[in-house]
């Protein structure tokens, strides 16, 4: 299985919308050959829960401007980790310390990482 067209550009703006937030170890991970109810992880981290809440609201924001909203929400931005499930995507904001103690990275570390080229700015 490979990661879709709609899966990849919710990835991406997922990811763009975090580093604007200054987000922490970005991680986008193709989960489609182990996972049958995902395609992609993407794994960021915030290093307090005001951080982890601005990058939520901005994931949230670009994807409903881009038309895709979550169909599923678990956590606030006062919690350390967030979940935001675009049924073909998955995007686990976490803070710094919940990070280390469940270890996603380590848990998914055999599916493939996927990289994107920079955004072009005008």
């Amino acid at each position: 299985m490979t990661v879709s067209d709609r899966a990849y550009m919710i990835a991406r703006l997922a990811v763009e919308a975090a580093e604007e937030k200054l987000a922490q170890d970005v991680l986008v991970l193709d989960v489609s050959e182990k996972l049958g109810i995902a395609e992609v992880f993407v794994i960021v981290s915030g290093a307090n829960d005001r951080q982890v809440g601005a990058i939520v609201d901005e994931i949230e924001k670009r994807s409903h401007l881009a038309g895709c909203k979550p169909l599923y929400r678990e956590g606030t931005g006062e919690t350390s980790w967030v979940l935001l499930d675009y049924f073909d995507v998955v995007v686990h904001i976490q803070h710094v310390e919940a990070r280390v103690r469940y270890s996603l990275d380590r848990l998914w570390k055999d599916c493939p990482t996927i990289t994107f080229a920079p955004a072009l700015t005008d």
